[in-house]
């Protein structure tokens, strides 16, 4: 009866997976107060900016806190769309341009993006950004895309219905959603070459929800709703075509690098948030932990270097910064 015992245990753990055991993650708050919804990493993982002013701050501006917590200091005294590697400041303005400038020189040119902001391309020397009607059932307005060198002119490469740009592939093409026609069911994920005109189709659904580019631009992970069955879920799409994979799960994800994407499974009875990773090359699933807390407004991030998570906590309202466990994460 003992050794039945035994078995009928391990059978249902296994059947649970170590998601029913999770550990709980250490975490530390480099942020109190409730003060910094929309903490960002800095380029080399060293730090998390945020926006802040009094009277908490002296003056308003975007700040920043060491990763392992310690000295608030200000990164930037002006208010602005920063780009990811830091090296543009975006700032829209009150009617058509927007003004760009690079930090390194302070040179400067405009853009007429009537207030959007742009989308980089990885080395920052190329954009896109989009101009949209403003009026009428969102799934039938135009979205029209426009690409520039910095410093170069602006022109048009695409227009789309109830759609967007998702980012660049490389430094000529351009993952977009959207409908080809106003009146179309369907949406398409595709990719545009933008100096050829070449388009290729990735995949059609009623609609695309939390479309996410890998750090490579090799990969994108979405999820569709309220479609039929054979296309409902949470999909990874090889962005230089291919077949999608399913994922059986459901979540808030974000990407750790290249080869693994984080999870945070939907727990409809609460509890302390579970962190799981998927292996692209294994297709395979881990339980990193419980964070013994729980995201508050999907407000997490990963490092870039793939080694950290911050989150701000529904606990106390905190900034709070984990160690991801080895494994993933970029050399």
């Amino acid at each position: 009866m003992k050794r039945l015992l035994t078995w009928g245990v391990l059978t249902l753990i296994i059947a649970l997976g170590a998601f029913a055991l999770a550990a709980t993650l250490p975490s530390k708050a480099v942020l109190s107060g409730t003060c910094c919804p929309g903490a960002e990493w800095t380029p080399d993982s060293q730090a998390l900016l945020f926006l802040d002013g009094p009277p908490a701050r002296g003056s308003t501006g975007i700040y920043q806190v060491p990763a392992e917590g310690g000295p608030v200091t200000r990164r930037f005294s002006s208010v602005a769309f920063y780009s990811p590697r830091l090296l543009w400041a975006v700032r829209p303005g009150t009617g058509v341009n927007t003004t760009l400038e690079r930090l390194a020189d302070g040179r400067k040119f405009t853009l007429p993006t009537y207030g959007a902001d742009v989308t980089w391309n990885r080395a920052e020397t190329r954009l896109a950004y989009t101009r949209g009607d403003t009026t009428g059932n969102y799934d039938r307005r135009a979205t029209r895309v426009f690409v520039a060198d910095v410093f170069g002119t602006p022109r048009q490469v695409a227009t789309v219905y109830g759609g967007d740009v998702v980012g660049w592939l490389n430094d000529s093409t351009l993952l977009l959603t959207g409908k080809r026609n106003p009146t179309d069911r369907d949406r398409e994920l595709f990719t545009l070459d933008t100096r050829t005109g070449a388009r290729r189709t990735l995949a059609s659904a009623l609609a695309f929800r939390g479309v996410s580019l890998s750090p490579d631009g090799a990969q994108v992970v979405y999820y569709v709703a309220f479609d039929s069955p054979t296309r409902n879920g949470l999909w990874l799409q090889p962005t230089g075509g291919g077949t999608a994979r399913k994922l059986d799960a459901f979540g808030a994800y974000r990407w750790r690098d290249a080869d693994h994407l984080l999870l945070i499974p939907l727990q409809p009875g609460g509890g302390p948030h579970v962190l799981r990773e998927y292996d692209l090359r294994t297709n395979v699933w881990r339980t990193l932990g419980d964070l013994g807390d729980q995201v508050r407004q999907g407000d997490w991030s990963v490092s870039p270097d793939g080694r950290r998570l911050a989150y701000l906590s529904a606990r106390d309202g905190n900034v709070r910064v984990v160690e991801l466990p080895e494994g993933g994460g970029r050399d």
